[in-house]
């Protein structure tokens, strides 16, 4: 349904032409709101939004100390100058110890209906308070040294005291978390080409071949099943899970021992983001470890595709380096290389697009078109990683 809306709202440059006359006062992309494309940020009523709260999260996301060894902080994770992502294929954690999971960005994190790939939190407060304790990332055994820290550290004696009315013992890891939920909910960037081209009309927003790719991403390509765009935003993103192929084709013989086994070590009180962190053939079973449903083995969150162009390599496992190798992947119906085994649980939109070089190319090229005005300005240098690319 919400494809044939789409279509029949006119995405094609038709329709650009038409919002443009409807808009002839166009502004400039420095003078548009960076909201542009994106819903009002949901702000829960449980945790306010306020100036001292988000700057307080600020300092308690870049805050080293709250790992094992003093060395990693969210931010080694969420690089501000990386679109808050560290370029890695695994995050590296304390002690250079890796897990399995690819760093997704903060940025618009806010508009997630869970967080973490496999989604095992409904929200940020609580996607905050894993990674402090997870082994082979801020390794500590419990929050108590964070706790120690901020109820002992002048500055978090006072910033506390101003943003939650406590201090000393009556500081908790809720308030902590709300804080850094509240700084992360600024994170948010629309204002793309894209925008500015669907919802603002200008027609020379995009080039000639991201419109190619544009028409492309709605129809042969199929994407925007997916990765969706509303009359009025476009989170790029249905927020649900899905089996497309990646990772779990190499582990299919392992499943039914390795589900097996993951349900038995879960009745016995293992922790999920522990287990699916140390062990990369349990990472691979998806929501799955988190919902205990077969019909979930292998489905990932399907991640939002804005500032894309900036977040390689790609995939829950960092598997795929580029844009062209993803569009390769998805042409190819779930497999890597043509002729390759597809997994028995591979969700059923997954199938070969047959699409040509040129149009993939062309599909590239509108993934850049989704990057923020205000993020493409902040890129970095390549990572190695990046610039093997």
């Amino acid at each position: 349904m919400r494809y044939l809306l789409l279509l029949a709202l006119g995405t094609t440059a038709l329709f650009a032409s038409a919002q443009a006359i409807a808009n002839p006062q166009a502004t400039s992309p420095s003078e548009e709101n960076n909201l542009l494309g994106l819903p009002p940020v949901p702000i829960p009523a449980s945790n306010p939004q306020t100036p001292a709260k988000i700057e307080l999260g600020d300092k308690l996301f870049h805050d080293k100390r709250f790992s094992v060894d003093g060395t990693v902080s969210c931010a080694n994770c969420h690089n501000e100058k990386q679109a808050f992502t560290d370029g890695l294929p695994v995050s590296v954690g304390h002690h250079g110890l890796t897990g399995t999971r690819n760093a997704p960005t903060v940025l618009n994190a806010a508009f997630n209906q869970s967080q973490f790939w496999d989604g095992r939190e409904p929200d940020l407060e609580g996607q905050s308070k894993q990674p402090p304790v997870n082994p082979v990332e801020g390794g500590l055994a419990n929050h108590e040294p964070i706790l120690e820290i901020t109820r002992t550290d002048p500055y978090y004696q006072a910033a506390f005291q101003s943003v939650f009315g406590v201090s000393g013992k009556k500081i908790t890891m809720d308030h902590v978390a709300k804080a850094i939920a509240g700084f992360e909910r600024t994170l948010v960037s629309g204002n793309s080409p894209f925008d500015r081209y669907y919802f603002k009309g200008q027609t020379d927003a995009m080039t000639a071949t991201q419109i190619r790719g544009f028409d492309l991403f709605i129809g042969e390509g199929r994407c925007v099943s997916c990765h969706t765009i509303e009359q009025d935003h476009a989170l790029f993103t249905d927020s649900r899970f899905h089996n497309i192929g990646v990772g779990i084709n190499q582990i299919q013989q392992d499943i039914p021992r390795l589900a097996q086994a993951f349900l038995e070590a879960k009745n016995k009180g293992g922790e999920v983001d522990v287990m699916v962190l140390t062990d990369k053939k349990s990472s691979e079973l998806g929501r799955f470890a988190v919902t205990d449903e077969l019909s979930q083995i292998g489905a990932f969150k399907t991640p939002t595709l804005r500032n894309v162009e900036l977040t390689a390599p790609y995939m829950h496992d960092g598997s795929l380096k580029t844009l062209k190798e993803v569009m390769v992947h998805y042409n190819n119906g779930g497999v890597n290389k043509t002729g390759e085994r597809v997994n028995d649980f591979l969700s059923g939109g997954i199938r070969p697009l047959n699409l040509t070089d040129p149009q993939l190319n062309d599909l590239v090229a509108f993934m850049k078109a989704l990057t923020s005005s205000s993020i493409s300005s902040k890129q970095a240098v390549p990572t190695p990683t990046q610039a093997a690319n």
